[in-house]
């Protein structure tokens, strides 16, 4: 995969608007998670591209290291990772990127992963401690994009469907 991104670390996805990028869930996207069940086991798919060099606001800790979006995101495993093990959650499967087989051809993602966590209320539990606040920093500067969406797990097997 070629980095679109490489000659402006702060560029945005040529290929999408910025209105259709997401770092954060919309009020109406959060909304929905919300008041789907919090008592049943949910899975998280990730997808991640990750900016050239992490965007930190000046003042901040890594303001000015010049870490890379990745190195920003492991950071933020590094320090949400306690958080995420206290609640129940566990990564479930993880890959790289290596191209598009159904969807828009000029759509390239970094990394992807599926998150466990034992409840919805775990995830909202993670999301709102105040030491999470602090680690989603990372996250927020890693990302030029991302998606997240919630599934309901489902039971594996041989055959589609």
């Amino acid at each position: 995969m070629t980095d679109r991104y490489a000659t402006d670390p702060h560029a945005t996805d040529p290929y999408v608007e910025p209105d259709r990028i997401h770092i954060d869930p919309s009020a109406h996207n959060w909304k929905a998670f919300k008041d789907l069940p919090r008592d049943t086991p949910i899975h998280m798919l990730n997808l991640l591209l990750y900016r050239q060099l992490a965007d930190y606001p000046e003042g901040h800790e890594h303001h000015g290291k010049g870490w890379t979006g990745k190195r920003a995101y492991e950071e933020y495993g590094a320090t949400s990772g306690p958080i995420f093990q206290r609640v129940g959650g566990t990564v479930v499967w993880r890959g790289a990127f290596e191209t598009m087989v159904t969807g828009p051809d000029v759509r390239e993602w970094h990394d992807g992963f599926v998150a466990f966590y034992p409840n919805a209320g775990a995830f909202l539990e993670m999301v709102t401690d105040p030491d999470y606040q602090i680690a989603v920093q990372n996250r927020s500067a890693a990302l030029l994009d991302s998606r997240l969406m919630r599934f309901e797990p489902g039971v594996p097997g041989d055959v589609f469907g």
